[in-house]
Protein backbone atom coordinates (compact mmCIF):
# COMPACT_ATOMS: atom_id res chain seq x y z
CA UNK A 1 0.00 0.00 0.00
CA UNK A 2 2.75 2.36 0.63
CA UNK A 3 4.45 1.72 -2.74
CA UNK A 4 1.47 2.44 -4.12
CA UNK A 5 0.81 6.33 -2.47
CA UNK A 6 5.28 6.68 -3.24
CA UNK A 7 4.18 5.49 -7.08
CA UNK A 8 1.56 8.01 -7.70
CA UNK A 9 3.16 10.75 -5.73
CA UNK A 10 6.25 10.44 -8.21
CA UNK A 11 3.70 10.47 -11.11
CA UNK A 12 1.79 13.48 -10.24
CA UNK A 13 5.30 15.01 -9.24
CA UNK A 14 6.39 13.89 -12.52
CA UNK A 15 3.43 15.25 -14.34
CA UNK A 16 3.49 18.47 -12.88
CA UNK A 17 7.17 19.17 -14.01
CA UNK A 18 5.60 18.47 -17.62
CA UNK A 19 3.38 21.14 -17.24
CA UNK A 20 5.34 23.69 -15.72
CA UNK A 21 8.01 22.43 -18.37
CA UNK A 22 4.93 23.50 -20.92
CA UNK A 23 3.57 27.11 -19.37
CA UNK A 24 7.38 27.85 -19.18
CA UNK A 25 7.82 27.17 -23.25
CA UNK A 26 4.38 29.18 -23.57
CA UNK A 27 5.44 31.98 -21.49
CA UNK A 28 8.24 32.05 -23.33
CA UNK A 29 6.81 32.15 -26.77
CA UNK A 30 4.82 34.97 -25.82
CA UNK A 31 7.99 37.27 -25.26
CA UNK A 32 9.35 36.42 -28.44
CA UNK A 33 10.44 39.37 -30.11
CA UNK A 34 10.13 38.18 -33.52
CA UNK A 35 6.48 35.89 -33.07
CA UNK A 36 4.44 36.63 -35.79
CA UNK A 37 0.57 36.58 -35.15
CA UNK A 38 -2.96 37.90 -36.65
CA UNK A 39 -6.62 37.53 -36.17
CA UNK A 40 -8.90 38.11 -39.27
CA UNK A 41 -12.34 38.40 -38.66
CA UNK A 42 -16.39 39.89 -39.93
CA UNK A 43 -18.39 42.14 -38.47
CA UNK A 44 -21.60 42.31 -39.84
CA UNK A 45 -25.63 43.20 -39.96
CA UNK A 46 -28.34 41.47 -41.70
CA UNK A 47 -31.35 42.87 -43.74
CA UNK A 48 -33.30 39.27 -44.43
CA UNK A 49 -36.54 39.03 -45.96
CA UNK A 50 -38.02 35.83 -48.01
CA UNK A 51 -40.52 37.20 -49.96
CA UNK A 52 -39.25 37.09 -53.55
CA UNK A 53 -39.98 40.37 -54.43
CA UNK A 54 -37.51 41.87 -51.85
CA UNK A 55 -33.95 42.24 -51.90
CA UNK A 56 -31.71 41.05 -49.09
CA UNK A 57 -28.36 42.45 -47.91
CA UNK A 58 -25.50 42.32 -45.61
CA UNK A 59 -23.58 45.35 -44.59
CA UNK A 60 -19.85 44.31 -42.97
CA UNK A 61 -16.45 44.85 -42.53
CA UNK A 62 -13.35 42.91 -42.66
CA UNK A 63 -10.22 43.52 -39.96
CA UNK A 64 -7.50 42.07 -39.64
CA UNK A 65 -5.59 42.35 -36.10
CA UNK A 66 -1.54 42.13 -35.85
CA UNK A 67 -1.43 40.34 -32.74
CA UNK A 68 2.33 40.05 -33.02
CA UNK A 69 5.07 41.75 -32.05
CA UNK A 70 6.58 42.75 -35.53
CA UNK A 71 5.06 44.50 -38.63
CA UNK A 72 3.23 42.84 -40.84
CA UNK A 73 4.47 44.45 -44.60
CA UNK A 74 2.34 44.80 -47.51
CA UNK A 75 -0.91 43.31 -46.57
CA UNK A 76 -3.64 42.25 -49.47
CA UNK A 77 -6.79 40.41 -48.40
CA UNK A 78 -9.31 38.05 -50.09
CA UNK A 79 -13.07 38.13 -49.97
CA UNK A 80 -14.37 34.75 -51.92
CA UNK A 81 -18.28 34.71 -52.91
CA UNK A 82 -19.22 30.83 -53.30
CA UNK A 83 -19.39 29.89 -57.05
CA UNK A 84 -22.68 30.40 -58.48
CA UNK A 85 -24.16 31.94 -55.73
CA UNK A 86 -26.81 34.69 -55.98
CA UNK A 87 -24.39 36.93 -53.77
CA UNK A 88 -23.92 40.55 -55.55
CA UNK A 89 -20.43 41.82 -53.39
CA UNK A 90 -19.83 45.92 -53.67
CA UNK A 91 -17.63 48.17 -51.65
CA UNK A 92 -15.29 51.10 -51.45
CA UNK A 93 -12.29 50.40 -53.74
CA UNK A 94 -10.88 51.66 -56.89
CA UNK A 95 -8.93 49.91 -59.55
CA UNK A 96 -5.49 50.78 -60.80
CA UNK A 97 -6.35 52.87 -64.20
CA UNK A 98 -8.11 55.14 -61.76
CA UNK A 99 -7.34 59.11 -61.64
CA UNK A 100 -5.02 59.47 -58.41
CA UNK A 101 -8.08 61.90 -56.94
CA UNK A 102 -10.37 59.30 -56.78
CA UNK A 103 -7.33 57.18 -54.74
CA UNK A 104 -8.13 58.37 -50.92
CA UNK A 105 -5.00 57.68 -48.65
CA UNK A 106 -7.27 55.04 -46.26
CA UNK A 107 -8.96 53.42 -49.48
CA UNK A 108 -8.28 50.16 -50.78
CA UNK A 109 -7.60 49.00 -54.44
CA UNK A 110 -9.07 46.04 -56.44
CA UNK A 111 -5.81 44.37 -57.98
CA UNK A 112 -7.46 41.24 -59.32
CA UNK A 113 -9.47 41.34 -62.69
CA UNK A 114 -13.37 43.13 -62.95
CA UNK A 115 -14.77 40.43 -64.69
CA UNK A 116 -14.70 38.27 -61.58
CA UNK A 117 -17.49 37.73 -59.73
CA UNK A 118 -15.96 35.53 -57.31
CA UNK A 119 -13.10 36.67 -55.78
CA UNK A 120 -12.10 40.24 -54.58
CA UNK A 121 -8.61 40.50 -54.21
CA UNK A 122 -7.83 44.15 -52.45
CA UNK A 123 -4.58 46.05 -51.18
CA UNK A 124 -4.33 49.10 -48.74
CA UNK A 125 -3.77 52.22 -50.33
CA UNK A 126 -1.28 54.35 -48.60
CA UNK A 127 -0.71 52.13 -46.07
CA UNK A 128 2.39 48.92 -46.35
CA UNK A 129 2.38 47.92 -43.20
CA UNK A 130 0.54 47.16 -40.01
CA UNK A 131 2.11 47.69 -37.06
CA UNK A 132 1.94 45.07 -33.51
CA UNK A 133 -1.59 45.80 -31.65
CA UNK A 134 -2.61 47.71 -34.98
CA UNK A 135 -5.93 46.89 -37.05
CA UNK A 136 -6.75 47.24 -40.44
CA UNK A 137 -10.06 47.21 -41.79
CA UNK A 138 -12.00 46.77 -45.10
CA UNK A 139 -15.24 49.00 -44.01
CA UNK A 140 -18.41 48.87 -45.14
CA UNK A 141 -18.93 46.46 -47.77
CA UNK A 142 -22.17 45.08 -48.84
CA UNK A 143 -23.60 41.95 -50.37
CA UNK A 144 -27.14 41.61 -52.29
CA UNK A 145 -29.50 39.09 -53.48
CA UNK A 146 -33.12 38.43 -54.16
CA UNK A 147 -34.31 35.13 -52.69
CA UNK A 148 -35.90 33.97 -55.88
CA UNK A 149 -35.44 30.17 -54.48
CA UNK A 150 -33.26 28.81 -51.97
CA UNK A 151 -30.22 29.67 -51.21
CA UNK A 152 -26.51 28.85 -49.08
CA UNK A 153 -23.62 29.66 -49.21
CA UNK A 154 -20.05 30.82 -47.01
CA UNK A 155 -18.31 34.09 -47.50
CA UNK A 156 -14.76 33.22 -46.89
CA UNK A 157 -11.94 35.49 -46.39
CA UNK A 158 -8.53 35.65 -46.55
CA UNK A 159 -5.08 37.81 -45.28
CA UNK A 160 -1.67 37.89 -47.13
CA UNK A 161 1.14 39.75 -46.91
CA UNK A 162 5.15 39.32 -47.24
CA UNK A 163 5.32 37.25 -44.05
CA UNK A 164 2.26 35.72 -44.55
CA UNK A 165 3.03 34.22 -47.91
CA UNK A 166 -0.03 31.13 -47.82
CA UNK A 167 -2.40 33.14 -46.04
CA UNK A 168 -4.68 33.26 -42.81
CA UNK A 169 -8.59 32.40 -42.91
CA UNK A 170 -10.83 34.47 -41.47
CA UNK A 171 -12.14 33.18 -37.72
CA UNK A 172 -15.85 33.79 -38.81
CA UNK A 173 -17.13 33.32 -42.07
CA UNK A 174 -20.21 34.50 -43.10
CA UNK A 175 -22.83 31.72 -43.41
CA UNK A 176 -26.11 32.57 -45.39
CA UNK A 177 -29.20 30.39 -46.10
CA UNK A 178 -32.40 30.39 -46.11
CA UNK A 179 -35.48 28.61 -48.02
CA UNK A 180 -38.15 31.07 -49.91
CA UNK A 181 -41.77 30.51 -49.96
CA UNK A 182 -43.54 31.17 -52.99
CA UNK A 183 -47.45 31.47 -53.62
CA UNK A 184 -49.10 28.36 -54.19
CA UNK A 185 -46.90 25.70 -52.68
CA UNK A 186 -49.15 25.10 -49.67
CA UNK A 187 -52.15 23.11 -52.21
CA UNK A 188 -54.12 26.04 -51.77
Amino acid sequence: MNNEVEAKITQLQQQTQSYIHDIKQLVQALHDPDRMAIISYFTYSLNISHVPEQENFCLGSYHVTNTGTRPLTNPYICIKLPPESPFSFSGKYVYANFKQSLKNADGWERINEKTNREEFWLKPLGKSSIEPNETLSFSNFQLNWSPTEAYAGSIMAFTYSDQLKEGVVVLNPINLNGTVHVQGDDNE
